[in-house]
């Protein structure tokens, strides 16, 4: 029973492989710099000018998430943190 329990335990997965982990974040960049460079080649037709812009909506997307995480720490968290004591 014991001796199952140790073979369990020592299950290894893909991303516990250091080796796995580069080839895979080489493999999300290489993708990553290809879809910017198709990004020029690829017609658009936007609604408002500022579409037009290479990349426009990641670069919108990246900059909304990093306010969204700002704000819910210095302006949400403050309002609804209670003390440590709180409960007791």
């Amino acid at each position: 029973m014991n001796n199952e329990h140790e073979e369990i335990m020592e299950k290894k997965y893909f991303f516990d492989k250091p080796k796995n982990v580069r080839r895979f974040l080489m493999f999300f960049y290489v993708l990553l710099g290809l879809l910017v460079i198709i990004d020029f080649f690829v017609p658009k037709h936007p609604y408002f000018a500022w579409g037009e812009y290479p990349s426009f909506y990641g670069t919108f997307g990246l900059v909304a998430c990093i306010l969204l995480v700002l704000g819910a720490k210095y302006i949400l968290r403050p309002i609804v943190k209670r003390k440590e004591n709180y409960y007791d």
